[in-house]
């Protein structure tokens, strides 16, 4: 069970970005979780449909230092990074303490089935359920409906999706309400970590607020884009709303 209390969120670029502890997440029959960080926000910019899949979420998280420090600049509010592996550690422990379930969609079958054996070590208790959807840019209806009727067909309390962003947030906003699950969240890159196909920055680059640059020495020529150009593109957008106070909330679209 979450134990609740009153949605602690601060405004930020135009986002409510969540700014509690996980033990306080709102407590409704569905929720909608998606994370933020500069580089998503820079595409957002660019995908009217990313942007309203982000701005509709039940919970956004801040996972990334650029939102952190944009808090802090623009607001003088204080925020505290919660990355898609942090909200990912935390279910499963929640979920084992349960004898929950949790339903992976997304990544290959030999990354889901690394998965699964790392699950059964660390949270036996929990029940798994898991399905590869096929690897193109846009899905079909009838891909659609098979996504749909596995994770249905399971009924989690908890539905990870791992299909990188932007694809997978509006992918879980599009086809929210016909998704039998408790909780929704799309976190990309934490299905990777958890089975090990690829390393995650170790927690002193993850304290120090470096992991972005742990991924981009590791990963430099897939990584460079993201924090580098992005970074620089990301630098204009705070710049612009320090000084024409654009970092008013917008309305969300509808």
């Amino acid at each position: 069970m979450i134990t609740t209390e009153i949605n602690s969120e601060v405004l930020c670029l135009g986002y409510s970005i969540y700014n509690s502890s996980l033990e306080y997440l709102p407590n409704k029959p569905k929720l909608l979780v998606n994370t933020i960080n500069q580089y998503s926000y820079c595409i957002a910019e660019e995908d009217v449909d990313f942007k309203k899949a982000l701005l509709d979420s039940d919970v956004l998280l801040p996972d990334g230092v650029g939102i952190v420090l944009a808090s802090k600049w623009l607001n003088g509010v204080s925020v505290k990074k919660i990355a898609g592996a942090d909200f990912h550690e935390f279910q499963l422990k929640r979920l084992n303490a349960i004898s929950g379930s949790c339903f992976y969609l997304g990544a290959s079958n030999e990354t889901l089935a690394k998965i699964k054996t790392r699950l059964q070590k660390d949270y036996p208790n929990v029940k798994v359920g898991s399905y590869s959807p096929p690897y193109k840019p846009n899905f079909t209806e009838e891909d659609n409906a098979k996504m749909i009727q596995e994770v249905n067909n399971f009924s989690p309390d908890v539905l990870f999706i791992g299909m990188t962003a932007p694809k997978q947030e509006k992918w879980s906003y599009t086809h929210n309400n016909q998704l039998d699950a408790k909780i929704i969240c799309s976190i990309g890159a934490v299905f990777d970590f958890y089975a090990g196909t690829v390393e995650r920055p170790n927690k002193i680059w993850r304290d120090l607020g470096l992991e972005w640059l742990g991924r981009l020495l590791k990963e430099p020529k897939r990584m460079w884009r993201r924090y580098i150009y992005y970074g620089a593109v990301f630098a204009k957008y705070l710049w612009k709303a320090k000084f024409s106070r654009s970092n008013e909330v917008r309305p969300k679209i509808r």
